[in-house]
C-alpha cells in the first residue's frame, strides 16, 4: 500500500484522567481530537484522521506508525466502512467492554465486537496499543500482555483491513467463528473496502487466493506441510513463517528475525487489472517493496488452463502436461492458453487401473487442492492404488512433504489447474496416464539421454580435437619461423618495439604476407596469397588462424595510431588486410585479468553466434605468447564513446538511442532464448556494445560469457567477474548465474543511453543515490522525464521514454524472477500496446565507488570505462 498523507495528526497523550499512560485508554477516559495513543516503544499510534482528498471530511480511527517521518502509512482503520461524518470524534471504553466511536452529537458509529466468551469485564477493563500494532482489549487492566490469550476480550488483530503485520494471523477461527482476511481500500482517499481481497480457502489442502470480486487473480500454491507451493523462495527471505492447519483454526503469520526491522504485507487495488500482494520494508527511512505477487505472467491464476503448466524461463511459456495436446491447437499456437489441454489417450479406467500407470511430473506447484481428497494416514504407494481403483482420480501427491519426506495422499478428480514449474525442488505430481503414452515417454526420454550422451562424447572429442589442433598449429608456427630466419629470410624485416602494453617478447618478423604451408584447410580451403596468410582453426567451424604477420602487416606492427581503445582483455588496434577489409585486433595482454581460458571461450562462442546485434568475429591468431582475436571493424566504435561524452551525445537523437536500445535487446534474447546454446554475457556495459556505421548496435567481448545447456538455468560460481555498476545484485554477492542477470545489465545500461550518465556517481547528494536509486525515485514520484539527456532538448518521444524508463526498472527488480525475459523486454518495448506490470525498488547494486571497498576482496584492473571485478571466496 502506498503511504496515505494524514491531516490534523498531532501525538498527543490521551489524559482525560491523570491515570492514564501514553498507550491505555480506560473506562473513564476519552480520545478525541488530535489525541493519540502511542504504543510503549514508540512504534505505533492510534488516533483519528481524515485522508487527504476525503469527500465530507470523513473521521477514521486508525493505527499508524509513530516514528517514520514524512507521510503517515496507515496499517489499521475501525470505522473503515461507517465514517464520523459530525465533529468531534470520540473513542470510548463501554461498561459492556467494548470500544465505540461516537461523533459530534454523542451517536455511536462504530462499535468493536462483543468480547469473546469467557471474557470476564471488569471495572479495570482497558485498551492498549501494543508495539506489535495491536490493539488489545483486557477485561482487566492488571493483566499483562504475557498472560494467557483468555485476557484478551477483543484485539484488532482479530480484524484487519489491508495490511497484516508481524504476528497476525490470516485465516480462519472455527473455535471463535472469525475469519481474517485483509481487503484493500478502495482508493487512496477511502479506507472503505475495495474489490480486491486475500483470503484463505479451506477444503482439501489449505490455500491463499488473492481475489477482484469473486475472480481469481492469484493463488500461493496449496500447502504441502513445509511451504506454500506457489512460494517456493519464501523460506530464504529475512523473516519465518508459520502455516497453522488445525481443526480449530487454519492460518498464516510471519514474523521478522529482525526485531528492528518494519515490514507489512499489503493488499494493492492498481485499477484495471491490476491486484496485487506487496511486501514492504522500511528502508532509509523509506518504504522499498520486498516483494510482490504476481510477479510474472505465471503467477496468474490457471494462466495455462486445465492440464497445461506455466514455466517463465520458456518460450512459449505454457506447455501441455506430458500425455496431453491443446485443446485447440490453433489458439494454443496464438499463444491463447485458457482452453487448457486434453488427453492424448484416453484411460482405460478397467479393474484396478488396468492398463494405466503415472508419469512424474517433478519441481511443480501443486494443482489447485481445494477441492481435492485429503487422506493423512496413506502412504504414497497407498495413494497410488487409491487413484488406480478410482476411474475419476487423474493424478495424486504426497499431502505432507515435510523434511523432504512425502507422506499423506491427496488425490485430484478434478480438472489440475495452476501448475507451475520452478528451477528448484518443489514437490512431485504423479500424473495418471494410459499406459502406451507412458511407454512412448519413455522411449523419448531414452532418446533424448542417448543423444545427450552423443552431444557430450562429441563435444568432449571435439574440445579435446582442437586444442590438441592449436597446440599443433602453434608448434609449426614457431618451427617455420625459426627454419625462416636460419635462411637469411630476416633481411626483410621490420621491429616491432618493446610494448609497455602486453610486456612479451619483441618480434622481428616478416612485414608482408606470406603463404604458409596449410595444416588444416577446412572444407577444401586452399592456401595461398589470397587467403591473406591464414588457415582454419577447426574443420567444422569457419573461423580462419591468421598468421602473426599479417596482423603486424595490418596493424603497421600494433603503432600507436592504430590503438582505438583498451579492455579487461588487453589493447585493440585498427588494421587493414591485404585485401583493403578493415578490422579490429584485440590483443591479450599479459598483465590483462583474463587469459587463455577467456581466450579460447570467446573463440568457442562467438564462432557459433550469427546475429545482427553480435559482433561478427573473422578470426584469431596464435603464436607463442600471443593471443589475438580479429573482428569486424566497427566504424563508431564502442557505444560508451557516445553516450558519455559531452561534445557527441547530441550525435545521438532519441530515435537512434532507441533503435540502439532495441537492438541490444534482441542480441540478448538471441543470445538467452534463440542460440543453440543459451548464452549469459556476464559482462554487458556501454563498452561491450560496439556500432558500426550505421550505428547499429552490436554486443560483443565474449571472454566471461557462460553457456548453458539444456533445461539449465542456473548456477554459482565461486569467480565472480564483472563491472561494477552493472552487476546484480545476486551475481555479485552469491555468485548466481542466470539470464536474470544479463537482463539487470541490460536495464542499467538503458538507463544511461536515456540519461547520458553513468550508473556509478551519485546524483541526489543528500541521499547518496546512484543512478538506478535516482530513477525509482523520480518513477515513484511522477517525475521520471527528468531523466531524459538534456542533449535531447525537447525533441522526443513521450510515452516511449516512459516505456523505456519503466522497462528499465523492471529489469534491475532485486528479486531475479520478478525481472522479465528478454523475448518480454523486447515486446514491451517494441508494441505500445503491451500492458506492463508496474516496477519495484531496484536491487542493491555495486554501482558506487567509496573508499570502503576492501582490495583485499576484489582484484582490480581498469577497463575501457568502469572497474572489472574478480572476486574468489569459498562457498
Amino acid at each position: 500500500m502506498t503511504a496515505r498523507t494524514i491531516s490534523s495528526l498531532l501525538l498527543l497523550l490521551a489524559a482525560v484522567a491523570p491515570a492514564a499512560s501514553t498507550d491505555t485508554i480506560y473506562r473513564n477516559t476519552t480520545l478525541t481530537g488530535n489525541q493519540t495513543l502511542v504504543s510503549a516503544g514508540g512504534v505505533y499510534a492510534l488516533g483519528f484522521f481524515t485522508p487527504d482528498g476525503a469527500a465530507d471530511g470523513r473521521t477514521y480511527l486508525g493505527i499508524w506508525y509513530a516514528s517514520i517521518p514524512g507521510p503517515t502509512t496507515v496499517v489499521w482503520v475501525a470505522n473503515r466502512q461507517d465514517p464520523v461524518l459530525t465533529s468531534p470524534a470520540s473513542l470510548h471504553l463501554t461498561a459492556g467492554g467494548r470500544l465505540a466511536i461516537l461523533d459530534g452529537n454523542n451517536v455511536t458509529v462504530w462499535s468493536s465486537a462483543a468480547p469473546t466468551t469467557g471474557s470476564n469485564i471488569t471495572a479495570r477493563a482497558a485498551a492498549q496499543l501494543l508495539d506489535t500494532g495491536n490493539l488489545v482489549l483486557r477485561a482487566d487492566s492488571n493483566s499483562s500482555s504475557s498472560d494467557s490469550e483468555n485476557s484478551v476480550a477483543w484485539q484488532s488483530f482479530d480484524y484487519p483491513t489491508d495490511t497484516l503485520l508481524p504476528g497476525m494471523k490470516l485465516g480462519v477461527d472455527t473455535r471463535h467463528g472469525i475469519t481474517r482476511n485483509i481487503t484493500s481500500w478502495r482508493d487512496p482517499t477511502d479506507p472503505s473496502p475495495g474489490d480486491v481481497t486475500f483470503k484463505l480457502v479451506i477444503g482439501g489442502l489449505p490455500q491463499f487466493f488473492l481475489m477482484r470480486g469473486t475472480k481469481r487473480v492469484y493463488t500461493s500454491g496449496p500447502w504441502n506441510g513445509d511451504i506454500l507451493t506457489g512460494v517456493p523462495y519464501l523460506k530464504a527471505q529475512a523473516f519465518t513463517f508459520r502455516v497453522v492447519y488445525s481443526a480449530d483454526e487454519t492460518y498464516y503469520s510471519y514474523f521478522i528475525r529482525d526485531p528492528s526491522l518494519l515490514s507489512r504485507l499489503v493488499v494493492v487495488d492498481g485499477g484495471a487489472a491490476a491486484a496485487q500482494l506487496k511486501r514492504f520494508t522500511l528502508n532509509n527511512g523509506a518504504w522499498s517493496s520486498f516483494w510482490y505477487y504476481p510477479t510474472d505472467q505465471c503467477d496468474y491464476y490457471a494462466k495455462c488452463g486445465a492440464f497445461g503448466y506455466c514455466d517463465p524461463d520458456r518460450n512459449p511459456v505454457c506447455s501441455c502436461l506430458p500425455g496431453f495436446v491443446p485443446r485447440s491447437p490453433e489458439k494454443w499456437g496464438q499463444r491463447d492458453w485458457s482452453g487448457g489441454c486434453v488427453r492424448s489417450t484416453s484411460l482405460s479406467c478397467s479393474g484396478a487401473g488396468g492398463d494405466d500407470g503415472f508419469w512424474v511430473v517433478n519441481r511443480m506447484k501443486l494443482p489447485q487442492a481445494t477441492d481435492a481428497t485429503v487422506y493423512a494416514g496413506m502412504t504414497l504407494d497407498q495413494c497410488r492404488l487409491a487413484c488406480l481403483g478410482n476411474c475419476s482420480c487423474g493424478a495424486y501427491a504426497a499431502a505432507n512433504n515435510s523434511g523432504g519426506v512425502g507422506v499423506g495422499c491427496v488425490l485430484w478428480t478434478v480438472d489440475l489447474l495452476d501448475m507451475r514449474q520452478y528451477p528448484i525442488a518443489v514437490q512431485d505430481v504423479y500424473i495418471r496416464l494410459a499406459q502406451s503414452d507412458i511407454d512412448a515417454l519413455k522411449a523419448a526420454a531414452d532418446n533424448h539421454q542417448s543423444s545427450d550422451k552423443g552431444k557430450l562424447i562429441t563435444i568432449v572429442v571435439a574440445t579435446v580435437g582442437g586444442a590438441l589442433f592449436l597446440l599443433a598449429a602453434a608448434i609449426c608456427c614457431c618451427f617455420w619461423m625459426k627454419k625462416g630466419r636460419g635462411k637469411g629470410e630476416s633481411d626483410d624485416v621490420a621491429s616491432l618495439p618493446p610494448s609497455t602494453t602486453t610486456g612479451t617478447r619483441d618480434f622481428v618478423l616478416p612485414y608482408r604476407p606470406r603463404s604458409l604451408p596449410s595444416l588444416s584447410p577446412g572444407r577444401g580451403q586452399q592456401q595461398d596469397e589470397a587467403s591473406g596468410g591464414m588457415r582454419y582453426a577447426e574443420k567444422d567451424v569457419d573461423l580462419p588462424l591468421f598468421d602473426l604477420e599479417v596482423i603486424l602487416v595490418a596493424t603497421d606492427n600494433f603503432a600507436e595510431h592504430k590503438k582505438i581503445g583498451a579492455g579487461g582483455f588487453g589493447p585493440v588496434y585498427m588494421g587493414v588486410l591485404e585485401d583493403g577489409q578493415q578490422v579490429a585486433v584485440k590483443r591479450l595482454s599479459q598483465g590483462s585479468t583474463q587469459g587463455a581460458r577467456e581466450f579460447m571461450n570467446e573463440v568457442k562462442l562467438i564462432a557459433k553466434l550469427q546475429h545482427r546485434n553480435l559482433v561478427r568475429l573473422l578470426g584469431c591468431c596464435i603464436d607463442d605468447n600471443e593471443r589475438m582475436l580479429v573482428y569486424e571493424y566497427m566504424h563508431n566504435q564502442s557505444l560508451d564513446t557516445f553516450i558519455f561524452d559531452e561534445a557527441k551525445r547530441s550525435l545521438l537523437n532519441w530515435q537512434k538511442r532507441f533503435e540502439i536500445i532495441l537492438g541490444i535487446a534482441r542480441g540478448l534474447q538471441y543470445l538467452h532464448e534463440d542460440s543453440r546454446f543459451r548464452i549469459i554475457h556476464r559482462d554487458l556495459k556501454a563498452s561491450n556494445v560496439l556500432l558500426d556505421r550505421n550505428m547499429i548496435p552490436k554486443i560483443s567481448d565474449f571472454g566471461i560469457a557462460r553457456m548453458f545447456g539444456g533445461d539449465q538455468t542456473t548456477e554459482y560460481t565461486r569467480k565472480v567477474i564483472g563491472t561494477y555498476g552493472y552487476m546484480s545484485p545476486e551475481y555479485a554477492m552469491d555468485g548466481l548465474i542466470s539470464i536474470k542477470s544479463d537482463v539487470f545489465s541490460f536495464g542499467v545500461l538503458v538507463l544511461e543511453i536515456i540519461t547520458g550518465k553513468r550508473n556509478r556517481g551519485s546524483y541526489e547528494p543528500e541521499l547518496d543515490v546512484n543512478l538506478l536509486g535516482y530513477a525509482w525515485m523520480l518513477w515513484r514520484e511522477g517525475r521520471s522525464l527528468e531523466l531524459l539527456d538534456e542533449a535531447l532538448g525537447g525533441n522526443f518521444h513521450h510515452s516511449r521514454v516512459l516505456r523505456c524508463i519503466q522497462v528499465a526498472l523492471l529489469c534491475i527488480e532485486a528479486q531475479p524472477r520478478n525481472r522479465p525475459l528478454m523475448s518480454s523486454v523486447v515486446t514491451m518495448l517494441a508494441s505500445e500496446n503491451t500492458v506492463l506490470p508496474e516496477p519495484n525498488e531496484p536491487g542493491v547494486n555495486p554501482g558506487m565507488s567509496t573508499s570502503s571497498d576492501t582490495e583485499s576482496s576484489r582484484t582490480r584492473s581498469a577497463t575501457a570505462n568502469f572497474v572489472t571485478v574478480t572476486r574468489l571466496e569459498a562457498r
